[in-house]
C-alpha cells in the first residue's frame, strides 16, 4: 500500500476511535442545529472542521491567520480559529477607546439597560434550560476540554441558573445605591456602584463556558464596555454561546470577542489601556498583566488548594468520595482542585487510603472520568513524581503511571489518577517546601499526616503557601455535647488562621465547586477576584462613587468668614 494511502487509513483508524470514545459518554447525537448555531458538535472532525471567528463593532469576521487547534483526544485537526495578529489590533483598540470611562450605562445614563439586561438573561437562561441546547453545550465543552457528561452538564446548569438569578429586576438591583444624612438641610450623601468602561476578559481552557458567561455577564450588567479573549483551544465554545446571547436580545456592539496569541493580547491590552482587566489563570501571567497594567487587574489565579481531615474518623466512604472527585474531576484540571490533604492520624489508621485508590481505579477515559491534561504534558508530570520520591520517607500512594492505549496526542498529558505521599516534616522544610507546593495542574495531589499535637505545624504550612483559593476542613459533629464544642473551637481555629476565599467547614467540606449560589473565589490579595454572587460582581465590575447633594437654602444670617 502507498504511504500516503496507509496514512489515510490510520487517520480513519484513529477518528473512528475517537468517535467511539465520545459516543460511550451518555449524550444523544443531534438531529438539527438551533437558530444560532454554527456547528455540529457531533460532527466537527478533520473532515469537517469547525471555524472559530472574531467580533467586533459588531461584526463577525475571519483573519488572515489560523490556528489549527487538534482534538485533545486523538491528535486530528479538527478546529479552525481565525487569530488575529499584532498588525490587525487596530478596531479592537479603537472599539474599546469609544467606550467612555462612564460607561455604556450608570444610574444616570440609560438606565433602562439594566432592564434589558435583566430581559436577555431570562431568555438566555431559558434557552439553556431547554434539552437540546444544554446538551448541545455540555456535548462542545467534551470535544474541547474533556470531562465526564456529568461534569460537563454541571457547568451547563450552573451558568443556566446564574442567568436565571440576574433574570428581571436582579440586574439593576446589582446599582442598588445608599443615602445618608447630610451635616444640613438640603445636604445629603450618596453612595453608587459606578462601571470602569471598558474593561477586559481574559479566561481559561477549563471552565469554556461558565467562567466567561458569568464574567462577561457581570462585566455587562454593571454598564462596562467588555474586550473577550477565551484560550484559543476552547474558545469556540464561547463563540457559540454569544451566538446564543445575541439571538436573546443582546447588541452585537456590546461585546468584542478575540482570538489571539498571548503575545498580541498583551499588546492590544498596553495600547488600548482598559480602565479594568479580569484574567483568569496562570499566576506568572497574572502578575506580568498586574505589572504591564500598573495594578488595573482583578485576578482569579492558581490555586494550591488544601483540605484538613480532623481526628473524627466517620462516613468513610463518603469522605473517601469527596476526597476523590476534588482531586481528579476534569482530570485535577480545576482551580480549585484538592493539592494537598492533610490526614490526622486517625485517618492514617483508617481505610481511606486503600478507598481513595480504589475510586481512582474507577476512573476511565472511556468515560472521560480521567482524560487529557490540556497545560502539562505527561514527562512533566512524571519528573514531578520522581522528585517528589527523592524526598526521605516519600512515596507513591497509587498512579505515578502514564495511561496507555490511547491517541491523546503527546502535546498533552495522560496519567493516572495519583497519590504521593510526603511526612509533614519534610514538607515544612525551606529545601522542600517550594517543591511539594508546586501546583501540577492535573489528577495528583499530595498526602501527608500530622499527630494531635501538630496542628500547629499544619497551619504553619498553610500560611506559607502563596495561593489563597479555596479549601477545606473536615470535621464532624461529635457524641456529646463536649465533644460538639472541641469541633467547633478546632474548625475555628484553623478558619481564623487561613485565609482562603472559598472555604468549607464540616463533615462534608470539600474544595471543588463553583455553584452560582455563593461566592468563588481566593482572598488575602486586594486584586482577588470573585464569581457568581451580586457581591462578586459588584467588586470586580464596579467601582464606588459618591455624590454628595447640597442644595441650600444658605443661611439668611450667613456673613462671609474670614479667610482660614
Amino acid at each position: 500500500m502507498h504511504r500516503f494511502a496507509i496514512r489515510r487509513e490510520m487517520r480513519t483508524i484513529v477518528s473512528k476511535k475517537a468517535v467511539s470514545l465520545l459516543d460511550s459518554c451518555k449524550f444523544p447525537r443531534y438531529m438539527s442545529l438551533a437558530a444560532f448555531q454554527t456547528v455540529d458538535a457531533d460532527k466537527v472532525s478533520g473532515s469537517e472542521p469547525a471555524k472559530v471567528l472574531n467580533l467586533v463593532n459588531g461584526k463577525w469576521f475571519e483573519s488572515p491567520s489560523w490556528n489549527t487547534i487538534v482534538d485533545p483526544l486523538n491528535g486530528e485537526p479538527f478546529i479552525k480559529v481565525a487569530e488575529v495578529g499584532e498588525s490587525n489590533i487596530k478596531p479592537f483598540v479603537d472599539s474599546l477607546s469609544r467606550c467612555p470611562k462612564h460607561g455604556l450605562h450608570n444610574p444616570f445614563k440609560d438606565p433602562e439597560r439594566y432592564l434589558q439586561l435583566g430581559a436577555i438573561s431570562t431568555k438566555a437562561a431559558d434557552k439553556l434550560s431547554q434539552p437540546e441546547i444544554s446538551k448541545f453545550f455540555a456535548r462542545l465543552v467534551q470535544r474541547v476540554s474533556p470531562k465526564s457528561f456529568e461534569q460537563a452538564m454541571a457547568e451547563v446548569s450552573v451558568t443556566q441558573k446564574f442567568l436565571e438569578n440576574f433574570s428581571g429586576d436582579q440586574v439593576r438591583f446589582l446599582a442598588r445605591s445608599f443615602a445618608i444624612p447630610g451635616n444640613h438641610l438640603g445636604q445629603q450623601s450618596h453612595g453608587f456602584r459606578w462601571p470602569y468602561g471598558p474593561v477586559a476578559i481574559i479566561t481559561p481552557f477549563n471552565f469554556p463556558l461558565e467562567i466567561p458567561v458569568l464574567q462577561l455577564m457581570g462585566a455587562l450588567y454593571m454598564g462596562n464596555k467588555p474586550l473577550l479573549k477565551v484560550d484559543s483551544k476552547v474558545s469556540i465554545v464561547m463563540e457559540q454561546m454569544l451566538r446564543l446571547l445575541h439571538l436573546c436580545g443582546l447588541s452585537t456592539d456590546d461585546v468584542d470577542f478575540i482570538n489571539s496569541d498571548g503575545k498580541t493580547m498583551n499588546k492590544l491590552l498596553l495600547e488600548a489601556n482598559p480602565r479594568m482587566t479580569l484574567f483568569t489563570g496562570s499566576s506568572r501571567v497574572a502578575e506580568k498583566l498586574a505589572d504591564d497594567l500598573k495594578g488595573r487587574v482583578k485576578l482569579e489565579d492558581a490555586g494550591f488548594d488544601w483540605k484538613i481531615l480532623g481526628p473524627d474518623v466517620q462516613e468513610e466512604d463518603y469522605v473517601a468520595w469527596v476526597c476523590d472527585q476534588d482531586a481528579y474531576a476534569c482530570s485535577g484540571q480545576k482551580c480549585s482542585a484538592q493539592s494537598i490533604l492533610f490526614m490526622h492520624e486517625n485517618w492514617s489508621a483508617s481505610s481511606l487510603i486503600s478507598k481513595l485508590k480504589d475510586l481512582a481505579a474507577r476512573r476511565k477515559l472511556d468515560n472521560l472520568t480521567i482524560g487529557p491534561v490540556l497545560t502539562v504534558t505527561t514527562e512533566a508530570m512524571l519528573e514531578h513524581v520522581e522528585k517528589l520520591l527523592k524526598i526521605p520517607g516519600s512515596k507513591v500512594l497509587f498512579g505515578g503511571e502514564a495511561l496507555k492505549n490511547h491517541t491523546i496526542p503527546s502535546i498533552y498529558g495522560a496519567i493516572k489518577p495519583t497519590a504521593v505521599y510526603v511526612p509533614l516534616e519534610e514538607i515544612l522544610k525551606d529545601t522542600n517546601f517550594e517543591l511539594v507546593t508546586k501546583e501540577i495542574f492535573g489528577p495528583f495531589q499530595i498526602i501527608t499526616d500530622y499527630k494531635a499535637n501538630q496542628l500547629p505545624l499544619v497551619l504553619d504550612a498553610l500560611e506559607r503557601m502563596n495561593a489563597h483559593l479555596t479549601a477545606a476542613v473536615n470535621r464532624g459533629p461529635g457524641p456529646s455535647e463536649r465533644h460538639l464544642t472541641n469541633v467547633y473551637i478546632d474548625v475555628v481555629k484553623v478558619i481564623g488562621n487561613t485565609v482562603n476565599g472559598t472555604t468549607y467547614a464540616g463533615l462534608r467540606a470539600r474544595t471543588t465547586g463553583a455553584p452560582q449560589n455563593h461566592w468563588f473565589g481566593p482572598a488575602g490579595d486586594p486584586r482577588g477576584a470573585g464569581i457568581g454572587t451580586p457581591e462578586a460582581i459588584k467588586l470586580v465590575w464596579s467601582c464606588h462613587r459618591e455624590i454628595i447633594y447640597d442644595v441650600g437654602p444658605v443661611h439668611s444670617q450667613w456673613k462671609l468668614p474670614q479667610a482660614t
